[in-house]
């Protein structure tokens, strides 16, 4: 029998969205204070995966770990006047004792990390210099708070770069949407627009940003990891120099990445899932594997060695799995791991220890395959495959039926007011464009996201709005 929420995840998504965060045991939001939440073990194990994954592929492009303090003296955020003018509204002040410099919890850590970087630096051999932290971060969000979604204290990933030219730098902005790409989009199966914001949207003190969009299901993209080409603003603001190879010296160029893993999360959960719970890409599952013994009067002791040896070989294959012992009923322990997302459920009874063969239940399809016992490692490591293959690319197909062009203000507010995202010709997104964004903001209660940084889209005709020259092709939709 199937067993629902009684919640549609694409009707009620915001319902289905809390419902899904509480049953699976993802966290708990019953901590007492707005925007803060406890991370649960089914999420924290899931998190420490997607945690494990981006890490290494940011040691991989030459990153190395640190951690900095958590605290920033109110001196250094100071130091980079557009930076303070733009996160001040959101910093959490910690107040010291009478005549003690205040403290902020890092919003971001550019203030803390640099003030090292201009003592950590004197030449061109101590560049490139490519450093990331894993961090908590907090931000005194106003809006409504979303748990994982829109926070005041997010899990993520930042990292802060020093190259010698600016070349080197806009390179690195590169790699690190590429790395967006073959992180978030191949590993976890969340498709994005790499967006450059319009330049009243920028990171501040930024020369420009990049903010990857994706879109959840109910038409509102959130931003996923960005990165900021900070040139040389924050290298003056913190005298972060190097002497080059001809004895001169200069100012560092920068960039900062951040991959907030927690949002992420959000994504996976919110994209994947379906109305019996979640559905969690095979690689950052907690546990890939399930294995279900069936009651049998006869064969009880043969099924449950049968089940410890093949939980064993996984464990010894790298696969995660548990052995479902449990007192529940067979149909109460599929539900219960469906709900939880494990991608495959393995079943041995009677049947299958006579025909050596397993079955398998696949989450996402929600299929029964007979698998051999000899051919059962190998076999669920290649359905695991197969599996993350199509979760991302039904996620793919959803970001692109999502994606309207429009040649018209009406046609823009029409296709944002129908959760979707609107794509149109655009006067400009320097600040002579702001007025025209107005409309998006104003009419549409939308944001209008940028332009696409990894591909030239070509304007056509009229700005929608102003009905100059459009110079650019736009995005717009609701945003988190």
């Amino acid at each position: 029998m199937k067993v629902t929420f009684n919640i549609s995840k694409e009707r009620k998504f915001s319902e289905w969205y809390s419902e899904i965060l509480k049953k699976a045991e993802i966290l708990d939001i019953r901590y007492g204070v707005k925007g803060f939440v406890v991370i649960m073990p089914w999420g924290a194990r899931m998190l420490e995966k997607m945690y494990r994954i981006y890490e290494s592929a940011m040691q991989r492009t030459g990153h190395e770990p640190t951690f900095f303090p958590t605290l920033i003296p109110e001196d250094n955020f100071k130091l980079e006047a557009e930076h303070v003018e733009g996160f001040t509204p959101e910093v959490f002040w910690l107040e010291n004792k009478k005549g003690e410099e205040r403290l902020a919890l890092r919003p971001t850590s550019e203030t803390a990390m640099y003030q090292m970087y201009s003592l950590w630096i004197r030449s061109w051999r101590d560049l490139p210099l490519k450093i990331y932290q894993r961090a908590n971060v907090f931000r005194y969000e106003t809006k409504a708070t979303r748990p994982l979604i829109r926070s005041r204290e997010f899990y993520w990933i930042e990292s802060h770069n020093c190259f010698a030219t600016k070349e080197e730098a806009l390179k690195q902005v590169k790699e690190d949407i590429e790395m967006t790409d073959s992180v978030m989009h191949r590993v976890f199966g969340i498709p994005f627009l790499p967006m450059k914001r319009p330049e009243w949207d920028k990171f501040p003190g930024a020369e420009f940003t990049i903010g990857s969009d994706s879109i959840l299901p109910d038409g509102r993209v959130i931003q996923q990891p960005s990165t900021h080409m900070l040139g040389t603003h924050f290298s003056k603001a913190f005298n972060i120099k190097f002497v080059n190879e001809r004895e001169k010296e200069e100012f560092v160029w920068q960039t900062c990445y951040g991959p907030a893993i927690s949002r992420m999360m959000a994504s996976v959960i919110s994209l994947h899932g379906d109305d019996n719970g979640l559905v969690l890409p095979y690689t950052i599952a907690p546990i890939q594997a399930v294995i279900v013994p069936m009651h049998s009067e006869k064969k009880s002791n043969e099924i449950k060695k049968l089940c410890q040896k093949i939980s064993q070989n996984f464990f010894n294959e790298r696969i995660d799995s548990i052995v479902d012992y449990s007192k529940k009923r067979p149909g109460e322990k599929f539900f219960y791991w469906e709900m939880k997302g494990v991608p495959f459920r393995i079943e041995i009874g009677e049947e299958e220890l006579k025909a050596k063969a397993a079955t398998v239940f696949v989450r996402d399809t929600r299929e029964k395959i007979k698998v051999s016992l000899k051919d059962l490692f190998e076999e669920i490591r290649n359905l695991g495959a197969e599996y993350d293959a199509r979760l991302t690319g039904k996620a793919e197909e959803f970001l692109d039926r999502r994606i309207v062009d429009c040649d018209t203000k009406e046609g823009v507010k029409k296709t944002i007011s129908g959760g979707k995202i609107a794509r149109f010709g655009f006067c400009s997104i320097e600040n002579k464009g702001k007025k025209c964004a107005a409309f998006v903001e104003e009419e549409c209660s939308a944001r209008l996201m940028g332009v696409r940084y990894d591909k030239d889209e070509k304007a056509k005709g009229k700005c929608v709005f102003c009905n100059k020259e459009a110079s650019v092709v736009a995005y717009a939709a609701k945003s988190y």
